[in-house]
């Protein structure tokens, strides 16, 4: 999967990432292109990771490898920066993971991935799916038949379940994953190579 994923970024171009991307997350993808390209890994500290500390960029600079730790609020600004001025931070492609694909194409990930994907479409950005084929589910039709796990209120109304931060009794919706519609990925990455959404189906009947 890595190596088919490094194929797709060139020397010097800069990735934003979100969600544990896998073999694409690690130092195998990084190691395949250089050490001239850099991941930027705003929103894995941050939505989806505040609560399960999957930052996959953390790993990579672990392996002294370029990344720069962000926060998903700021994607928006990456993206337009980056076209406005061709500046060097320029954000050239996304990497997300992928917790289920439905047979459409469509892609449940942690929360705030489809954001990321409809920023990338509003900037011109390529934005791809990193998972297993093993994640692709052809018996699920669309993304509207993926269940969504709702969290622990407790997430978000206090600082690591003890600090309280909002009134007692506050309703919640605290939801894990949100989905990614096909028409907003620009290739799904398997170890098997890279495929448009639509064509899934095909590729992966058993």
């Amino acid at each position: 999967m890595g190596q088919h994923g490094a194929r797709l970024i060139a020397s010097g171009q800069t990735v934003l990432t979100h969600c544990n991307a896998g073999a694409l997350g690690d130092s195998r993808l990084w190691h395949g292109i250089g050490r001239h390209s850099r991941g930027l890994g705003a929103g894995e500290a941050d939505s989806g990771h505040r609560r399960r500390n999957q930052a996959g960029f953390a790993r990579r600079a672990a392996h002294g490898l370029g990344v720069d730790a962000g926060q998903d609020s700021s994607d928006a600004h990456h993206g337009q920066y980056g076209r406005r001025t061709h500046a060097a931070g320029k954000i050239h492609l996304c990497i997300v993971g992928a917790d289920r694909i439905a047979a459409n194409g469509d892609v449940a990930n942690k929360i705030g991935t489809y954001s990321v994907a409809v920023l990338a479409k509003a900037h011109g950005i390529p934005f791809y799916v990193a998972a297993p084929y093993s994640t692709i589910d052809l018996k699920t039709k669309t993304g509207a038949d993926i269940p969504i796990e709702q969290r622990n209120p407790v997430e978000v109304t206090t600082i690591h379940g003890s600090h309280p931060v909002a009134p007692a009794g506050v309703a919640v919706y605290n939801p894990a994953f949100d989905v990614t519609p096909a028409e907003l990925i620009t290739g799904i990455i398997t170890e098997r190579g890279v495929f448009r959404p639509d064509e899934l189906a095909a590729q992966f009947q058993s």
